[in-house]
């Protein structure tokens, strides 16, 4: 069965966020963390994997992608305390 990731990526504790999807969390972090990626999160430095969901379905994925990106930003970090209060780098956990 094919998975499905959205995740949080920040530059820091409160920093900056960024928020994808992908069926390959691994692999896309760590194009992220070594700006394999040009754009938003290469320019501003988010690399830390903060949060992230799992689900079996794409559509669920995107749909709950584009919800979260429409929060404001204090409900996106109170999402990321309530599951990460010290908002520890996840990637070292998934290896």
């Amino acid at each position: 069965m094919k998975q499905y990731y959205i995740y949080i990526l920040a530059s820091e504790r409160n920093g900056t966020l960024y928020i994808g999807v992908t069926n390959d969390l691994i692999r896309r972090v760590y194009e992220h963390k070594n700006n394999m990626i040009e754009g938003f999160t290469n320019k501003y430095s988010v690399h830390r994997l903060v949060y992230f969901e799992e689900t079996a379905d794409i559509g669920s994925a995107i749909q709950r992608e584009k919800r979260l990106k429409k929060w404001n930003r204090k409900w996106k970090l109170e999402l990321i305390e309530k599951a990460n209060p010290n908002w520890e780098d996840l990637y070292d956990g998934l290896l």
